[in-house]
Order: structure tokens, then C-alpha cells, then sequence
């Protein structure tokens, strides 16, 4: 084996094993990455800044990749889980550190649909993007939305739809959300192969997501525009 194939992660200096962090993800290897977060957190890195810096970061190249399809949905799951592994031993000192987060979604694909390899590729970035994800699975009536709205509070309701035939119950939530009133506190994404801009203008909500990378940055566009507007308010 030569000595470029067998590289030792502890050896690395810190901008050295970051650079390393971002290839490691980009080729999905979950047990280099849970390495590297612990060799930085004997370092005496924040848990933030390794989140931010080296996961985020890395997360970033492989969304911009996927977007322009140099990379595709296999690999992109392989770099979110080798971000999970990251993520595992980073939450729990993220909660005890308060760290700031960019935001929280709520996501779910709705009733009738049990379609989720789109859905879980969103919630994979959104979490590689920082967000807080609370993933509701598939098949979900506008109830579910609504209890998780109400229990969870986040900044963005996702709801994804694959069938043509499901697609018109995305309406029923957004309806169910404006009758009660709360339709303006949350941020609206819905997304799915048979829909388009059109589509989500006509039910009322805030964007529509072609994929999972434009997903993770119009959710990011929003949220810093919700923030905006609440401090100026």
C-alpha cells in the first residue's frame, strides 16, 4: 500500500484533516468521518464549528454536485449517512452547548403516497445543512401535519408527493392551515416528481423544490428572510 492510500487522520493538522473530512464525504466513508469528528473534539474544536466547518461544509460540495449532476442519489446517500455518523457524536454536545441552528423542518409524504427515497434524501441535506429535521414518514393525513406543527414549531413544513393522484391532498393541508389561521407562521416547501412552480403557486405554497439540493437552498433563503423580517419587525 503506499503511503498515499493509508493516510493517518490523527497526523493531519487541522486544516489538513478538514480538506480530508470534505473528501471522505464526498465518498461517503462513515467510519473516517466519526474519526475525524473525535480526533477535532480532543483537539478542543466546538462542536459548532465542526459541524459548520467540516460537515456542513463538506455537505455543501456534495449538494453542488448533485445539483449538477456529477454526482447521483446513491452517492448522495452514502455522504448524508457518513454525515450521520458526524452528526451522532456531535448532538448530544450540540445540545449541551445551545448551539444556534439554521432552522427546523417538519417533513412528510402525504396521505395516499408511499413514496420516500426524495423525502429522505431532503431531510439527509437539510440535517448535512444544519437544519433540525423531524421527519414524519409516509402516508400522512393533514392531522399529522398539523400535531407536528403544533408540538414541534418549526420554521418549515415540507410535504412531498410522487403520484399525480396524491398531489391535490398537498391543497387540503395548506387549506386546513390557512382555515385555522396559522398558514403565515410556518414556510411552506412541497416537492415531487409530478410537480412543478405552477402547482405550488396554485395550492399556496411558498416554493417548489425540483430536488433535494435546491431544496436545502431555498430552505435557506427563506429562513434567513423569516429572521430578517422578524428582527425588523
Amino acid at each position: 500500500m503506499s503511503e498515499e492510500d493509508d493516510i493517518i487522520l490523527a497526523e493531519l493538522d487541522d486544516e489538513e484533516l478538514v480538506q480530508q473530512m470534505f473528501d471522505d464525504l464526498y465518498d461517503g466513508l462513515k467510519e473516517e468521518i466519526e474519526e475525524a469528528v473525535t480526533i477535532l473534539l480532543d483537539r478542543g474544536w466546538a462542536p459548532y464549528d465542526i459541524l459548520t466547518k467540516a460537515l456542513v461544509g463538506g455537505m455543501t460540495i456534495v449538494g453542488a454536485d448533485f445539483r449538477d449532476g456529477i454526482l447521483f442519489v446513491p452517492e448522495v446517500l452514502l455522504a448524508a449517512n457518513a454525515m450521520k455518523g458526524g452528526m451522532a457524536i456531535l448532538k448530544p454536545l450540540l445540545a449541551e452547548t445551545g448551539a444556534p441552528r439554521v432552522g427546523k423542518m417538519v417533513i412528510g409524504t402525504v396521505k395516499g403516497d408511499i413514496h420516500d427515497i426524495g423525502k429522505n434524501l431532503v431531510s439527509m441535506m437539510m440535517e448535512g445543512a444544519g437544519f433540525e429535521v423531524v421527519d414524519l414518514g409516509i402516508n400522512n393525513p393533514v392531522e399529522n401535519y398539523l400535531n407536528a406543527l403544533e408540538t414541534e414549531g418549526p420554521d418549515i413544513l415540507g410535504m412531498s408527493a410522487l403520484l399525480t393522484t396524491t398531489m391535490p391532498y398537498m391543497k387540503v393541508v395548506i387549506d386546513t392551515m390557512v382555515e385555522q389561521g396559522i398558514r403565515d407562521d410556518y414556510i411552506v416547501l412541497v416537492g415531487g416528481a409530478p410537480l412543478n412552480e405552477e402547482f405550488s403557486r396554485a395550492i399556496g405554497a411558498d416554493a417548489y423544490c425540483r430536488d433535494a439540493a435546491v431544496a436545502v437552498e431555498t430552505a435557506k433563503d427563506w429562513v434567513g428572510r423569516k429572521h430578517n423580517s422578524q428582527k425588523s419587525a
